[in-house]
């Protein structure tokens, strides 16, 4: 009859309490012969009381404590006069003791994971004088196993990797599982290994827990990756045992055991001749199952008549092939192109080689198209020259270009004028014979660069590109100028003889540095007295004083004219003057002063002096400027004194009800400004009040002449409009007043609209209101037609 796990367990600890027991019956104390032990006096008598070590299972299950051992001394007479006393490692806690009869026993469920063994000390003592009757020892509680735990692999999952087509017992990894249970006691701890998944690919050592392969030719291109589940099992694998599983991911790894192969046997593209050069073509890729560094290729051309124009590069990132241009295609001259591709493995194993050979072969066509090309001038650069002296309209040179397409249409000529700006040149149409447009001047511009466009005449957006240097030949055309503006004085006490100023000339024309210049003095200046010139046979001149005793008061300034004449053919020349200016040297002969005016001035004359006159020049100038302006502003009063103000009262309501505040006075005296600006202002369509009164006579007043004339034009205004009342007021009603809370109450404006209000309640309000009940009555329009 088999047990099961529980009773199997229970089995254990019966057997267990047996064993025990039996060791507590070796354990009993023996009584020694020794002589009782004293605590009062100093020798130390021989113990009388001995014990083994106690065992106790763990993981005891029972309600009542668990019977541990018996601790007893040969003192002990069994009457009640020895107590017993337990301390150390779990005293009292876990393990207690009757102090009468010395039974130990454990209170709790022991785990011997968690402690092996517990040590404790035990003493007799006189129950009257609580005095030890023995002395104090300790004893050892060891906590017995039982398998109650199951074996575990701390370091699982596992993952590892074995190469593909490895043969059968190739190590893959090795598992470990750990039991806590002692090892030392029974099979608690002994664990073997099984496999409860992969099979039949991997297998696994029982007691070792290695994995290895169990099938060869394992293909990683069929399947790459596989599961397996290992249990470990304690007990030795027997019934009853305890077993804990992990898995483990086994990885093939990649071996070059594909070779490549091109999908197609050939391929053709199609390319523009016009593709420029370093451009792909075509990307070709031969397939590899392999993975990584295994499937690595490298392509070449191994034949075909495109060695010299394509070649082929691999992509390291996809393995392809890439087919580019080297040199420029011509539909005209090849149409197409065979090349033979080879792609090879850069790894070979040489295991696997029979499965070779780990190369292929392709062929790709390439067909070149025809492209409507641009013309094509027969030199990329042409370089002529031409004489500054050109006329306009000679001949420099001519270009050509052609149609490269076989259509071969014909090619109109013309000049990018982004390259002449100043259109110094032309060029026919039809020959592309260029000429001079312009004169040319060498020294603005000795080097024209210019384009050349080319164009199809069937198709004009076919344009080629030529480029010119136009070079322009010097002729002696710019006469010889001093090379710098000189400024050359001569001291006062110079001697004859003496050196002023040593010149030179400049020439624009050609060669910079190969001109001769000849230096002399002109006719009329040859024979003066003051200065000579010598020339120094090397393109420069010496001027010289023929006198001595300049003064500045006579003469401050000399112009000396020099001839200067180039060893051009034709020679030119010209004639540059030499300003020299007298001064005042010291001992050195360092010009001092070279102002002339300061000898004018009256002896004796400081520069204080000098400058006290003109202070007090300035002085009465501005005493003058203030005088002036007083004047001018007593003036002023004449108009604005406000004894004399003489202002009448243009009455003007600006808003409706606004009382006294709608009269403003104007001041009148304005008018009589002679500056004033008389604004004609178009008439508003409002109607003045109406007096039927005799106008009034204007007093002549002889200082006012402006205002009487400004009043006789606007009467003469008035009596033009056969609308306007007569101009007996200057009461003026401009416009509604502003910001009315009540807004404008006025009909003033109603006579030009087209209102059907009736106003002829107007005649019941009163006298006041007649006037506005006859103008805008049922009356006519207009009161003076």
């Amino acid at each position: 009859m088999k047990l099961g796990k529980v009773e199997f367990c229970h089995l254990l600890q019966i057997i267990a309490l047996f064993l025990c027991l039996s060791g507590m019956n070796q354990a009993e104390p023996s009584r020694s012969r020794s002589k009782p032990y004293f605590q009062s006096g100093r020798t130390r008598t021989k113990r009388s009381w001995v014990w083994n070590q106690f065992f106790v299972l763990e993981e005891y299950m029972g309600t009542d404590p668990l019977y541990v051992g018996k601790l007893h001394s040969d003192v002990d007479k069994g009457d009640g006069s020895i107590k017993y006393i337990l301390s150390g490692e779990g005293a009292s806690s876990i393990f207690i003791i009757d102090e009468n009869t010395g039974d130990i026993h454990a209170t709790k469920r022991l785990d011997r994971e968690e402690q092996a063994y517990y040590t404790l000390r035990a003493q007799a003592l006189d129950r009257l004088t609580n005095k030890p009757v023995e002395p104090e020892s300790e004893f050892v509680i060891k906590i017995q196993d039982i398998n109650d735990n199951e074996p575990k692999f701390l370091d699982g999952p596992y993952t590892a990797g074995v190469p593909e087509m490895s043969p059968v017992g190739t190590s893959v990894v090795q598992v470990t599982a750990t039991d806590a249970d002692d090892p030392t006691y029974g099979n608690s701890a002994r664990v073997v290994y099984s496999i409860l998944q992969g099979q039949p690919y991997f297998s696994v050592e029982p007691k070792t827990g290695v994995i290895k392969t169990a099938l060869p030719n394992m293909d990683r291109e069929a399947k790459d990756q596989y599961l397996l589940v290992i249990q470990a099992k304690d007990m030795v694998g027997q019934n009853g045992g305890l077993s804990g599983t992990t898995s483990v991911t086994v990885t093939l790894t990649d071996v070059n055991d594909n070779p490549p192969r091109f999908p197609r046997r050939s391929y053709q593209y199609n390319v523009p001749e016009s593709l420029p050069v370093a451009s792909v073509v075509a990307r070709i890729k031969a397939a590899d199952a392999d993975v990584g560094p295994n499937a690595e290729m490298e392509y070449k051309i191994v034949d075909g008549d495109g060695l010299g124009v394509f070649k082929i590069s691999v992509d390291k990132d996809t393995q392809e092939g890439i087919i580019t241009i080297q040199k420029e295609l011509d539909f005209e001259a090849k149409t197409s192109y065979t090349l033979r591709i080879e792609a090879a493995n850069m790894h070979v194993d040489p295991r696997f080689l029979s499965l070779g050979p780990f190369n292929d072969m392709t062929t790709v066509k390439i067909i070149v198209e025809d492209v409507d090309e641009p013309p094509m001038f027969t030199s990329r650069l042409y370089s002529m020259v031409v004489s500054e002296a050109a006329k306009v309209g000679t001949i420099i040179g001519t270009v050509a270009a052609h149609d490269p397409d076989v259509s071969n249409s014909p090619v109109r000529y013309s000049i990018d004028r982004n390259t002449d700006l100043e259109r110094y040149f032309n060029i026919d149409a039809n020959s592309g014979v260029i000429t001079t447009a312009k004169s040319l001047d060498r020294e603005t511009n000795a080097v024209h660069n210019i384009t050349v466009l080319a164009m199809e005449s069937q198709n004009p957006a076919q344009i080629g590109r030529g480029y010119v240097a136009i070079t322009i030949l010097d002729i002696n055309d710019n006469a010889p100028e001093f090379a710098m503006e000189y400024e050359t004085t001569v001291c006062e006490n110079a001697q004859p003889g003496q050196v002023i100023q040593k010149i030179s000339a400049i020439d624009k024309d050609d060669p910079p540095n190969g001109h001769q210049f000849y230096f002399s003095l002109t006719a009329e200046a040859a024979n003066n007295h003051n200065f000579t010139l010598q020339d120094n046979k090397d393109n420069t001149a010496t001027v010289l004083t023929r006198r001595n005793g300049f003064r500045r008061q006579e003469q401050s300034v000399f112009y000396l004219p020099i001839f200067i004449v180039d060893s051009g053919s034709p020679s030119l020349s010209s004639t540059n003057t030499l300003t020299i200016r007298v001064c005042d040297c010291d001992a050195d002969g360092i010009a001092q002063t070279c102002n002339a005016e300061a000898y004018i001035l009256p002896a004796g004359l400081s520069t204080g002096a000098l400058i006290a006159i003109l202070a007090c020049v300035l002085t009465l100038l501005v005493l003058v400027l203030l005088i002036v302006t007083m004047r001018r502003r007593k003036k002023e009063p004449l108009i604005f004194d406000e004894e004399r103000d003489i202002r009448e009262n243009i009455v003007r309501y600006d808003d409706e009800g606004g009382g006294e505040e709608d009269t403003e006075a104007f001041d009148m005296a304005a008018l009589r400004n002679l500056n004033i600006i008389r604004d004609t202002k178009t008439r508003r369509d409002v109607t003045p009040e109406i007096q039927f009164l005799s106008r009034p006579t204007f007093k002549s007043i002889p200082d006012n002449v402006i205002f009487r004339e400004f009043i006789w034009e606007r009467l003469k205004e008035a009596d033009v409009d056969p609308c306007a009342p007569p101009y007996d007021s200057l009461q003026t009603y401009a416009f509604e007043g502003n910001g009315s809370v009540a807004e404008s109450l006025s009909s003033l404006d109603s006579i030009s609209s087209n209102s059907d209000q009736n106003y002829d309640y107007l005649s019941d309000w009163g006298p006041r209101f007649k006037r506005l009940a006859d103008m805008y009555g049922t009356g006519p329009d207009c009161l003076y037609s």
